[in-house]
């Protein structure tokens, strides 16, 4: 068994660590409320813009694809990922999560892929896999705006547009509730609803469905053409919005839970520190009464 001063120093290192998590603890509390508010917030626009263009392509006739972005093609050579992770850890198996099931995928539809990044966790992933990594962005800010995601949307849709790439693809994680979030893969391009592609039926996907209802008849002004070359693109910028704030969200939830998981577990340690450190004290008094009344025994023989 250890000292009694051994044992008190792992005590108070403890509860040093545990000060760290309880703090982590709070300042995740904080922030999980406000990426929550707005995530819920921006569900219902993203779920009535995707069923706008929905209509709009089911409602062409002609056969031609309405723009380029929705437009699908026939031989997928190169898939880009975009991996959606956050910057720093101390938030339990939230990186390694996406992390697997984002590489699992890049596996199971055999072609090359390139990858881009955001938040450092998978930077780093793809990088010491050797993965083709074309570009990186980090420092999501706490109040997220469709301005910072547009660099990122432009690097998608221009390499989709120079047919650098066949199909892409968004990793993120879902947020549910700030107990469960799920790792989910999402078809960003080709922007069509309620089609993932060969592999729809995977536990880790997610399908954008079509309305059930009968596509809508709309009147552009001042024409089809100008009002999808504008909307199109928005459509984009708003999908990767909506899966970066539901990232966030899903980030502060894990952290908080892994913090307060980190600071009970903290506690139970200390107590059972505590018990082996009375023990050791216990002993260390015990062996000095018996060393004392050994004296006393050996002066009374004298």
């Amino acid at each position: 068994m250890a000292s009694a001063r051994e044992i008190k120093r792992r005590m108070k290192s403890i509860k040093n660590i545990m000060q760290v998590t309880m703090a982590l603890e709070a300042v995740s509390a904080s922030r999980v409320r406000k990426a929550t508010a707005q995530v819920l917030a921006s569900r219902a626009y993203a779920k009535l813009a995707m069923e706008v263009l929905a209509n709009v392509a089911r409602s062409n006739q002609s056969g031609t694809p309405l723009h380029p972005l929705l437009a699908a093609r026939e031989n997928v050579g190169t898939v880009t990922v975009l991996l959606i992770t956050s910057d720093r850890g101390l938030a339990g198996a939230y990186n390694a999560n996406i992390a697997r099931v984002a590489r699992r995928f890049a596996h199971d539809i055999g072609k090359p892929v390139r990858w881009v990044a955001v938040g450092r966790k998978g930077r780093d992933v793809i990088l010491r896999s050797r993965e083709n990594l074309i570009a990186e962005f980090t420092g999501v800010p706490a109040q997220l705006s469709v301005n910072w995601v547009r660099p990122i949307a432009r690097v998608l849709t221009e390499d989709y547009l120079s047919e650098k790439t066949d199909e892409v693809y968004i990793a993120y994680t879902d947020f549910i509730n700030t107990i469960t979030q799920k790792p989910r893969i999402q078809r960003l391009l080709p922007l069509l609803p309620g089609d993932a592609g060969k592999l729809g039926g995977a536990d880790y996907m997610k399908v954008i469905e079509a309305p059930e209802h009968g596509p809508a008849d709309y009147i552009y002004e001042p024409s089809e053409t100008g009002i999808l070359e504008e909307i199109v693109p928005k459509f984009t910028e708003l999908v990767i919005f909506q899966s970066i704030l539901e990232s966030v969200a899903s980030e502060h939830s894990a952290r908080m839970v892994a913090m307060r998981n980190a600071s009970e577990s903290a506690k139970g340690l200390v107590g059972e520190l505590q018990l082996y450190y009375n023990k050791a004290r216990q002993a260390a008094i015990t062996g000095e009464i018996l060393d004392i009344v050994g004296g006393v025994e050996a002066l009374k023989d004298r």
